[in-house]
């Protein structure tokens, strides 16, 4: 047998081999992966749905028992999102004033249809949320990806925001340093990468495997100094397995919930106070920011080290400081 005979039948070897594995976890995320896992909810509070003028379902829990400015929680938009990453603040200042922790569509006890997800309809959703359910002006903490949203939001709807606080915020990064999902938005190829991932034929699948154990644990771990959270993690697990909780996150793996121009069109025309409380992260770089920062009065800069994007879960009393000083200044 020729050298070339035998190296087509090892590359004809290896190429059934990845056809018959990829089928086999198509047919095993099809019928052997449960979506549909109980879920506990996120926080120990109370629970509501709203629906705003997309006629898009929202989840939310709310304490209201103490007095004072209303503090409205953002999660950030990934595979596993959920209120559950904004407990550790909703915990903290549930005791001394109104805490809402909102869960947008497509995440959590939210609606989670097969229905279009843009950054539009994120940010309406969290200005109609403020307008309606809320309905007072109220400091607004996001996180990640949902910083954009929330900042969107409050160009929009100033009246409704007192203030604004950006965890691990993206938008900052250069445009040679992004991903392919954050540059999607900018060069028409988001729509192209979306209908790729969201084909009827594998989408279940592939969005299977970003919710497997080893995946979340992997990119948790992007996101904590010391060991990840487990609660997070158990959390994460659940709320990826739930009928409907693949539409929403391809949207963002596409990258067609990136806004471009973010920095431009959006952060540099916010006049309310803004507060960023960063260090490194594992998915954005903050290149932009320290420009952005100098000569605008109106934002603050809190650095809070070591912490690479969830830095209430491993430095809650440093966030709680250089929040309580930021609201004391406003």
């Amino acid at each position: 047998m020729s050298t070339r005979t035998n190296l087509l039948s090892i590359v004809r070897t290896v190429l059934l081999a990845v056809v018959g594995g990829v089928g086999a976890w198509i047919a095993y995320s099809r019928w052997g992966v449960d979506h549909g896992l109980p879920l506990p909810p996120a926080i120990e509070a109370d629970r509501k749905t709203f629906t705003g003028r997309h006629r898009r379902c929202m989840s939310y829990y709310s304490d209201t028992r103490a007095a004072g400015r209303p503090l409205v929680l953002v999660h950030s938009i990934n595979a596993a999102a959920s209120a559950y990453e904004m407990r550790p603040l909703f915990e903290h200042y549930r005791a001394s004033r109104p805490v809402y922790a909102l869960e947008l569509p497509g995440f959590g006890f939210a609606e989670r249809s097969n229905q279009t997800y843009s950054y539009e309809l994120y940010a309406d959703s969290i200005a109609d949320f403020m307008a309606e359910e809320v309905g007072q002006p109220a400091d607004v903490i996001a996180l990640s990806l949902s910083s954009e949203f929330a900042a969107r939001a409050a160009l929009e709807q100033p009246d409704w925001f007192h203030s604004l606080t950006l965890i691990s915020p993206s938008g900052f990064t250069a445009r040679s340093q992004k991903v392919s999902s954050q540059r999607a938005s900018e060069n028409g190829a988001s729509d192209k990468a979306y209908r790729v991932l969201s084909n009827p034929l594998w989408s279940q699948a592939i969005y299977d495997l970003l919710g497997t154990r080893a995946s979340i644990h992997y990119f948790l771990s992007l996101s904590f100094v010391g060991p990840v959270d487990d609660g997070l993690a158990d959390y994460d697990y659940a709320t990826t397995h739930q009928p409907g909780a693949r539409f929403a996150p391809l949207y963002f793996v596409s990258g067609k919930l990136f806004s471009p121009d973010i920095l431009e069109t959006v952060y540099q025309k916010l006049e309310l106070p803004v507060l960023v409380v960063y260090d490194r992260d594992g998915f954005v770089r903050f290149d932009e920011l320290p420009a952005l920062a100098e000569g605008r009065s109106n934002w603050k800069l809190a650095r809070i080290a070591p912490t690479k994007g969830l830095p209430q879960f491993e430095k809650m009393p440093e966030v709680a400081a250089a929040l309580d000083q930021f609201w004391g200044e406003g």
